[in-house]
């Protein structure tokens, strides 16, 4: 699978089940209602979804001009796409924390810290994943 279909159901999938554990995350872990964690984890997740479609379409144009020895998606470089995905989100979703769940910005950059650490697990596997069960796209064959 290639494409675009290919990156609108990677997405999908990991902002489905980016909600659950981020809802999960925000209620059993850091004390906030069930209500509140649950639209934070919608907007936060249509805002990743966008900026996974954007992220992804910019890193696989990068991909697509290394040379064909440097081709492949080792841990090096699963690593930099975990960094890069993640540390767009932060800039992006450390406000929405604050304003939505009314705590100050260093409290929402904690929480969001967290959640990073845990996101950047939860991205290196589910991209290993996917490339297993859908293959590597055409930008990292080698």
């Amino acid at each position: 699978m290639q494409g675009l279909k290919r990156k609108i159901l990677y997405a999908s999938l990991f902002e489905l089940i980016a909600v659950g554990l981020t809802t999960s995350l925000l209620v059993l872990g850091a004390g906030h209602d069930a209500g509140h964690a649950g639209v934070a984890a919608v907007v936060s997740s249509t805002v990743a979804f966008i900026w996974n479609l954007i992220f992804n379409h910019a890193f696989e144009a990068w991909e697509a001009r290394q040379p064909k020895h440097g081709r492949g998606r080792g841990w090096k470089r699963r690593a930099a796409h975990a960094l890069g995905f993640e540390g767009g989100l932060v800039v992006m979703l450390v406000p929405l924390f604050a304003w939505w769940l009314n705590i100050s910005l260093w409290q929402a950059l904690l929480l969001d810290i967290g959640l990073l650490l845990f996101f950047m697990v939860y991205t290196y596997i589910f991209s290993l994943t996917f490339d297993r069960l859908f293959g590597l796209p055409v930008s990292a064959r080698g």
